[in-house]
């Protein structure tokens, strides 16, 4: 498709916002302001491809070298003002186009992607919230990213993120994206998040099930509707069996909320992390 073809499919969608890459190419702002954006915030960005893991250079200025060495890339692109997501870990038929060693020891990037649309169309998963949960019980603090990764007009629309900013602008989106200021999405809505002293209440529009997870998707609470409220004292769960199956001092490090609608359809929080 052209590049004026896939603005207008998300344009339709009624996206505010869009980030569009291909791998080693710089869809550059000069190029977008060529384009009719519909309406829509475009931002520029990369998938640096060759020679390692794929990462997402959100917010692209100039183009990043890939390297072999991936810090040196995430490094790069924080220097250019931009945003450094792991791309699709799970995907082809090893679950482990990124090794799980890469995102415990790399530094500097915002997350990964929990859900990549495009992976529905090869081997391997979509979901990665198993990579994201083994990098956050290690108290390590990163997001986690819906996105489409379309190859082509099937796939547009799969997977999205929805950002709390005043202004709708590209430094506004990127600093909600590297302070984990918005929920991941393939369909399910979320209308409210509300974090008291003492608990958290997560509201939605068409959620049939939620759930509350703690360290290695431990689950705490589930309940079916569209609501949840998670009341707490700052060291849940503390039980014989997240002792014996994830910390044996029992004490959870984050705290996420997953709401599933329809088949396919979820929302995914961003982790409330418990102090020490």
């Amino acid at each position: 498709m052209k590049l004026q073809e896939v603005i207008d499919k998300y344009a339709l969608l009624g996206y505010r916002f869009l980030m569009i890459s291909d791998h080693d190419y710089l869809t550059s702002q000069e190029e977008l302001n060529r384009s009719d954006s519909g309406g829509m915030l475009l931002i520029p960005g990369n998938e640096i491809s060759r020679n390692g893991p794929h990462l997402l250079h959100v917010n692209a200025r100039s183009s990043v070298k890939a390297t072999e060495n991936r810090q040196e890339v995430i490094d790069r692109i924080n220097t250019d003002g931009g945003l450094a997501i792991v791309n699709h870990p799970n995907l082809y038929k090893d679950f482990n186009y990124c090794p799980q060693h890469n995102i415990d020891t790399w530094q500097g990037f915002a997350g990964i992607e929990i859900f990549n649309g495009t992976s529905h169309s090869l081997s391997g998963s979509a979901y990665a919230t198993d990579r994201w949960d083994m990098v956050l019980a290690e108290r390590k603090k990163i997001w986690g990213f819906a996105v489409d990764d379309s190859h082509d007009e099937s796939e547009i629309g799969r997977g999205w993120v929805t950002a709390y900013v005043q202004d709708l602008s590209a430094e506004a989106i990127v600093q909600s994206l590297k302070k984990g200021r918005f929920y991941s999405s393939t369909g399910v809505v979320i209308k409210n998040i509300e974090v008291g002293s003492d608990y958290i209440k997560i509201e939605t529009e068409n959620a049939k099930k939620i759930v509350a997870v703690v360290d290695y998707n431990f689950r705490i609470k589930e309940v079916s509707g569209k609501t949840i409220r998670l009341d707490f004292d700052g060291t849940l769960p503390e039980t014989e069996r997240f002792q014996a199956s994830c910390h044996r001092d029992g004490k959870a490090r984050y705290i996420r909320f997953e709401c599933w609608g329809k088949p396919e359809q979820f929302a995914w929080t961003q982790p409330f992390f418990i102090r020490e």
